[in-house]
């Protein structure tokens, strides 16, 4: 089954914002983009080049099946596109218990998703963030933990914040 993640109703327009926030109400509805009630913002977006950034929903938007099933693929919340960038975004509000690993798996299998659809290559700068709301600053990932997700992902950069600098 063949989807495009680039091309879909699921993209929003593009806005150049110094700052907004990711939503994600957890509730069965798509993610989506705020800038007037930053008391829901799951991730926090600084633009301060004013850049063009498009954001758009992934889970509970586009559907991509497992092969040979009717069950769907776990996938991340979003992506973040804008010149040559591309940054997915995992968005949790959990406290505890392993959050960090679920996030890291479902932005992995939406990258090799993206990579079986998608030349990436026009992409210079490919990360991933796991932002959980309950988690805000930094959560450290060890560097044998990047490398491995760097390597696995054929050249995305795995960050677990929920504040991410456009630049």
């Amino acid at each position: 089954m063949s989807v495009n993640f680039f091309e879909t109703k699921c993209k929003e327009s593009s806005r150049q914002d110094k700052l907004f926030g990711i939503c994600d109400d957890q509730n069965g509805t798509r993610a989506y983009t705020n800038v007037t009630d930053n008391t829901n913002w799951i991730a926090k977006i600084n633009n301060d080049n004013d850049l063009a950034i498009s954001f758009t929903a992934i889970d509970n938007c586009i559907i991509v099946l497992k092969e040979g099933t009717k069950d769907k693929e776990s996938i991340c919340d979003g992506m973040l596109t804008f010149s040559n960038s591309l940054y997915l975004v995992e968005l949790k509000k959990q406290g505890t218990g392993g959050w960090l690993s679920v996030a890291k798996s479902q932005l992995e299998n939406t990258i090799k998703l993206l990579r079986s659809m998608h030349n990436l290559e026009e992409y210079k700068y490919k990360k991933a963030f796991a932002c959980n709301k309950k988690h805000p600053n930094f959560t450290v990932i060890d560097s044998a933990e990047r490398k491995a997700f760097f390597e696995r992902t054929k050249g995305f950069r795995i960050d677990a914040q929920a504040e991410i600098a456009i630049k």
